[in-house]
């Protein structure tokens, strides 16, 4: 299957992933690509990124008055990147640098702020098009894969809940008191600095499984939004039965899904989502109890996730919604699965890349 340039570059995930590949092969360009990649880095810090030693290593930032790179220049200085063959390894690191950076809660960062400017469409079609040319990316687009899928930690303990109505009735419970205490004990300016719940996942509760490589693991150990860090990990493969999976594959997707079992959070996700979106309006999420009625899963294709996740999704024109939690290639099981402990691994991370550990 191939990508399509377009889906790659509709949300911001996808325009991270494509800015981050570039810098990425800059980083281990000429000495004029490295060039190339530092202006770039200057407007992203201009527009808000953060510390010059995030941007820069340890430098003291009194030293000097960082130079003005205005986005027109820094997308001229990105098209100069030249761009190497988008192997697994790239594309792999490019997406997990995409999912980490992903933001709800707080206004987006520099590089995602640069991404979106009109002077980097060109500049990232190019990247786009290198990306969806090669073979490592057509796995983006493929279904659940229901005989490989692995559960961790962070995913769940990979054991279903023991009562699955009582697990989502409380959860729904739980979404509208949040709303109702936030429409009572909030602002109403969604610009107040306030924040809350921000996620539109099924409860955390539920199993939750990703594919697995043969040498780099299961997916939800690279690809992880808002991690808590840590660099060990147990993984469990998951026997998922034949079972019927709603597949998020677009922003279309997931605002059909919110129509068919829509459940109002605008309280509760107001101040965050307007920070991320600057969208102020109604907003809806689905109501997994209701979905679990027709499904056994959710899948979420990494093009799904590439083109709907951090940014506003249009329900009717009043309404409109937030992928926002989800993590690339993630299924959320409402049923049908069992894990097999005895068949765990362990998992290290060092220096960023996740190996197995050998008995």
């Amino acid at each position: 299957m191939t990508m399509n340039v377009d889906a790659l570059l509709a949300g911001p995930r996808g325009r991270r992933l494509c800015f981050e590949f570039a810098m990425a092969c800059a980083r281990r360009g000429t000495p004029d690509a490295q060039d190339a990649a530092t202006a770039v880095a200057w407007a992203v810090y201009a527009l808000g990124s953060g510390t010059l030693a995030q941007l820069f290593g340890d430098v003291k930032a009194e030293r000097f008055v960082p130079p003005t790179v205005s986005p027109s220049q820094a997308a001229e200085a990105f098209a100069t990147i030249p761009l190497q063959s988008p192997s697994r390894a790239l594309l792999r690191d490019a997406l997990a640098d995409s999912v980490g950076n992903a933001r709800y809660w707080q206004e987006a960062d520099g590089a995602d702020r640069l991404a979106a400017e009109e002077d980097f469409s060109a500049p990232l079609r190019r990247v786009a098009e290198v990306i969806a040319s090669g073979p490592d990316a057509g796995w983006w687009l493929s279904p659940v894969d229901e005989r490989n899928q692995w559960a961790t930690p962070r995913e769940g303990g990979g054991r279903p809940p023991a009562e699955l109505g009582a697990e989502l009735a409380a959860w729904r419970r739980h979404v509208l008191d949040d709303d109702v205490r936030a429409a009572a004990e909030r602002p109403a300016d969604v610009t107040a600095n306030w924040s809350g719940e921000w996620w539109s996942t099924p409860p955390f509760g539920l199993v939750r499984t990703s594919r697995a490589f043969s040498d780099d693991g299961p997916a939800g150990l690279w690809f992880v939004e808002d991690s808590l860090g840590g660099d060990d990990a147990v993984a469990l493969p998951v026997d998922a039965y034949p079972s019927r999976v709603i597949e998020i594959r677009s922003p279309e997707d997931w605002a059909d899904l919110c129509r068919r079992h829509p459940l109002d959070v605008t309280a509760s996700r107001r101040h965050d989502w307007y920070r991320v979106t600057g969208r102020d309006g109604r907003w809806v999420i689905p109501d997994w109890s209701g979905v679990a009625t027709e499904a056994d899963g959710v899948h979420l294709t990494v093009t799904g996730y590439l083109s709907a996740a951090t940014r506003s999704i249009d329900l009717d024109g009043s309404h409109a919604s937030v992928l926002a939690g989800w993590n690339p290639d993630e299924t959320y099981w409402f049923r049908g699965v069992s894990a097999r402990p005895a068949d765990q691994e362990r998992w290290r991370r060092d220096d960023g890349v996740w190996r197995r550990e050998r008995d």
